[in-house]
């Protein structure tokens, strides 16, 4: 089963050369370090507000997008808070709290759409503003250097005779979506343990207290090019195309038909003006146009995807209605 998302190639090359598909819907993305010609601007510093602890995919996504938007609006200063718990679901609360305020922005990825279906919580996507997407990516199956499991077949045949347990950041993230695709296509069930951010998924699997981890190129590269981890699948269309991402076999390689994305991006606070949004909008379409992008989404293994307003909000109606099909066993 696909889950809806399919992988794109992989879009940025060694020389940073950008590829992505840009689509501003409707915006026209202003150059320069000015306001873009909105009719509005920051009064006061900006909070980027991080649904999860500092170490994961998440942090990182939301400090480089503090640091561009920096970059791009001169004047303009944007400080990162971790508001971690809840799966998420404790930072989207309180942006939710700061409806009508433009000041507030958040580093989103799956858990914004997921955590709805499945929890009791006080939002949905749609309660917020949906700025821009600014990437892609996909996960990958890891083990840590002395485990047994050679293949994501040596995890499946163990998980039907045993106790396997996988780590997972949030319990609606893209790792537990992953998961969920692999015990549904295999007749498997896995012991999940949820933790708050990638990096204490890391912590946990280098001391032996899980089996396996399903983490995002970006939050274990360093770890595999030190040895100190394996990879045994990437659950995307196809393989990675750069270093020794190359030689991660997909899941459908391996047998197990699975393959999904998360968007990454950026949500402002509901109830805010056209002209804020459009502000937050173009100074994001400006960023993707910097080297510090091009070496964001090339450091983190990312795909290159830029949408914004419609296009954005599109994206996200189709990918609700891909993971309600998902994560519908598990709904409140």
């Amino acid at each position: 089963m696909g889950g809806g998302m399919t992988r794109r190639e992989f879009l940025v090359a060694g020389g940073g050369a950008l590829a992505g598909a840009l689509v501003f819907g409707g915006c026209a993305g202003g150059g320069g370090s000015g306001g873009g010609g909105s009719g509005w601007e920051p009064s006061r510093n900006v909070v980027m507000i991080v649904p999860f602890e500092p170490g994961g995919g998440s942090d990182i996504l939301g400090r480089a997008m503090a640091a561009g938007l920096e970059e791009v609006r001169e004047g303009v200063n944007v400080s990162v808070e971790n508001r971690a718990g809840g799966s998420g679901a404790v930072g989207y609360s309180y942006l939710l709290e700061q409806r009508g305020d433009p000041h507030f922005l958040l580093a989103s990825e799956t858990a914004g759409v997921a955590l709805p279906i499945t929890t009791e919580t006080p939002f949905r996507w749609t309660d917020f503003t949906p700025v821009a997407q600014i990437a892609e990516d996909a996960t990958l199956l890891i083990v840590r250097r002395g485990s047994d499991y050679r293949s994501l077949q040596d995890v499946v045949d163990a998980a039907r005779e045993g106790r396997v347990t996988v780590g997972v950041a949030g319990a609606t993230g893209l790792d537990t979506i992953v998961t969920s695709l692999v015990e549904e296509q295999t007749g498997v069930e896995f012991e999940r343990v949820v933790f708050e951010s990638g990096g204490e998924i890391v912590a946990a699997l280098l001391g032996g207290d899980i089996d396996i981890a399903s983490l995002n190129p970006s939050e274990v590269i360093g770890q595999l090019e030190a040895g100190k981890m394996r990879a045994l699948a990437v659950f995307a269309d196809e393989r990675y195309e750069r270093g020794m991402l190359a030689e991660i076999p997909t899941a459908r390689e391996e047998g197990v038909d699975v393959s999904f994305t998360q968007y990454r991006g950026a949500f402002a606070a509901g109830g805010i003006t056209p002209e804020q949004r459009q502000y937050w909008e173009r100074a994001f379409v400006d960023w993707t146009k910097r080297q510090s992008y091009r070496k964001y989404i090339r450091d983190n293994y990312l795909i290159s995807v830029v949408r914004t307003g419609e296009e954005f909000e599109g994206y996200l109606r189709d990918y609700e209605k891909t993971l309600e099909k998902v994560l519908g066993g598990q709904s409140r």
